[in-house]
């Protein structure tokens, strides 16, 4: 197998769009070579652990309402091209991802890492709830199937939340700016959200390249 890494935020709409056209792949190849993780990455490191009302967020990253419409139009076009419909009307908040971020490794612990991060984009982007909001994040676990009551005790305490500030600061280091940035098999970065056809030639060809190596 290939192991796929994803560096994402679960706030990030591009992320979400890029996961999308990556599984409708995956879809296509059912027996596809990859394996995948996914690895945190915070947008806005220095969030407030309570988030930020989403208007004096937008009015501090834009510099208001209108200059924010104009930077998230080819967000919209590009998810409705793909048929995901995106609400920011209903988001009230911009949260801090880092208890996200924490769901997801425990997700994955389990064997639910891609559930829970596809979970919190729809979340987020199409139910605008709080993913911020500990009683959300345990809410999305015990849809998961994961014990709510033991997820709201790891939410309260500080656990890993060292280690995921440590892995985002070493995909920093390595040269990670944005998101999504996908790692084929620990060597070729491949950033931003990549149409269907590009993975399922990169897909092809690495199924092509294992076939030769196992005729040669």
């Amino acid at each position: 197998m290939v192991k796929l890494d994803i560096v994402s935020d679960p706030i990030c709409p591009w992320c979400y769009i890029g996961k999308t056209l990556l599984d409708r792949a995956l879809e296509q190849r059912p027996d596809h070579p990859f394996v995948v993780e996914w690895h945190p990455f915070q947008l806005n490191p220095d969030m407030p652990k309570g988030g930020m009302e989403r208007r004096a967020y937008l009015e501090t990253k834009f510099g208001g309402k209108d200059a924010a419409i104009a930077a998230y139009k080819p967000v919209v076009e590009r998810a409705e091209a793909v048929g995901l419909s995106i609400d920011f009307e209903a988001m009230q908040r911009t949260p801090n991802t880092l208890d996200a971020h924490r769901l997801i490794h425990w997700a994955g612990i389990e064997g639910k890492q891609n559930a829970a991060a596809m979970t919190l984009f729809a979340a987020y982007f199409t139910q605008g709830r709080d993913i911020g909001d500990s009683e959300v994040l345990a809410d999305i676990a015990d849809s998961l199937g994961m014990d709510a009551g033991v997820i709201s005790r790891l939410l309260a305490s500080d656990a890993d939340s060292d280690a995921i500030r440590t892995r985002d600061a070493q995909f920093r280091e390595m040269g990670v700016t944005s998101v999504p940035t996908f790692i084929v098999a620990a060597q070729h970065a491949v950033p931003g959200a990549q149409d269907t056809d590009l993975w399922l030639n990169v897909m092809d060809e690495i199924i092509a390249q294992r076939a030769a190596d196992q005729d040669g």
